[in-house]
């Protein structure tokens, strides 16, 4: 991000009534952000319906939204370098609006899958300038604790996809859902164009880089060991939660349980609700010692992966549920992910790191969904249930992740 060399670092004192107000109008964004890329897994039923899908098109239409936001983010990074976060963020969110609209009044799977795309895109900057702006305006030892409440307040989009969502798609369509996330999405582009002002100074235009230049200074970090095993499992972590939540836990509550679309809207609420606590008690006992919490993350990863296991092989309705409702809060810790990002960077190149962390996560997730798409075919014809299948290999590649997270370099090792 923009480099400011002759700034001293933030402090509590300078936190103000107004740094919280600005981080939470632009969570508003995240928020729909957060909505967007869950619906799937209450609107899937009514698509396979009405579009005759395969579990592999399903995958795609839900993964969408996920590869156009993580090939994005790179390009979102330079803007904020060049324009700021506020400019950065009303310039490109208008997309997400459009996109909704143009969901809401698909004739088909095509132009369903376009406005994925355009509100993935649109999305693109929601999270990463709140990271970013919590880099910026808070103090560096408050950033675990500050980015888990910012992820947990996010999380409220979740809560809009459960039960609130499973009443309207019930009551009336799945169009009918997308309508009012676009109206949602106006009202949250508002908030942030009234409340968020950019306060710091930027970096005097004759030092500022090109797009070019702050393109290039992105390949700094990939010339550095240790971003490929942060990057091996920061595209597999969330990828997990958000393949379970957006698009599997409706049609498996649904086709393994019998559950009603309305009772599965309410375990997705559930789930939803506990992931609220999630990251604000992660970032609240981050262990600070990086060595540390490097542990901490290997060890919940290898939890999710055991509790993906029992989703998997889950022989009641009970045991399912609990298992997802666990997996909703154990999520949280991608929080420790983030501040392992910040701490294994300098200071100059910490919001591109963010921003390459962050679109790994999300082509990760768009990667993950296409895959168990493929496998949930794969399965059916070979008479094998899907989602034991689904989640078998959602587990695979946490673990697979978690062997590159250990086994390669880690900047940590090094500085020690």
């Amino acid at each position: 991000m923009p480099r400011r060399p002759a700034e001293e670092p933030v402090t509590d004192l300078q936190v103000t009534r107004t740094t919280w107000l600005m981080l939470l109008a632009l969570c508003t964004a995240f928020m729909l952000s957060q909505a967007y890329r869950t619906v799937a897994a209450m609107m899937a039923t009514q698509l396979r319906s009405e579009f005759a899908l395969s579990p592999q098109q399903l995958g795609v239409f839900a993964g969408a939204f996920h590869l156009s936001f993580g090939a994005m983010q790179l390009f979102m990074g330079i803007g904020i370098d060049l324009h700021g976060v506020r400019r950065t963020v009303l310039a490109v969110f208008p997309l997400a609006i459009a996109g909704a609209i143009l969901s809401a009044m698909a004739p088909g799977y095509g132009w369903l899958v376009l406005g994925q795309i355009l509100v993935g895109i649109g999305c693109a900057p929601a999270f990463l300038v709140c990271t970013v702006f919590i880099a910026r305006r808070f103090p560096a030892h408050r950033f675990a604790a500050v980015s888990g409440l910012a992820l947990g307040i996010g999380g409220i989009g979740l809560l809009l996809t459960g039960t609130p969502l499973a009443w309207l798609v019930d009551a009336r369509s799945w169009r009918a859902g997308f309508a009012v996330l676009a109206l949602g999405s106006a009202l949250a582009w508002l908030t942030i164009f009234w409340w968020v002002r950019e306060t710091r100074p930027h970096a005097h235009p004759a030092h500022r880089e090109s797009p070019w230049q702050a393109l290039r200074r992105f390949g700094s970090l990939f010339g550095q060991p240790h971003t490929l095993g942060i990057v091996a499992l920061g595209a597999v972590t969330y990828a997990a939660f958000i393949t379970l939540r957006g698009l599997w836990l409706g049609p498996l509550l649904i086709e393994r349980y019998g559950f009603s679309l309305v009772q599965s809207g309410n375990v997705a609420l559930a789930v939803s609700l506990v992931g609220l606590f999630g990251p604000p008690v992660f970032g609240r006992f981050d262990p600070g010692n990086a060595a540390r919490r490097r542990r901490w993350i290997v060890a919940l990863t290898l939890l999710m992966a055991a509790l993906f296991l029992v989703l998997a092989f889950a022989p009641t309705a009970g045991v399912g549920v609990a298992a997802s409702i666990a997996v909703g809060f154990l999520c949280g810790y991608i929080v420790l992910q983030y501040a392992d990002v910040r701490s294994a960077y300098p200071e100059a190149l910490t919001g591109r790191a963010m921003a390459v962390f962050t679109m790994a996560m999300f082509l990760g997730i768009a990667l993950m969904q296409w895959i168990t798409g493929v496998v949930a075919s794969i399965a059916a014809a070979r008479q094998v249930e899907a989602f034991t299948a689904v989640f078998v290999t959602v587990a695979a590649l946490l673990a697979v992740g978690t062997v590159a997270f250990v086994g390669l370099p880690s900047a940590h090792s090094k500085k020690a």
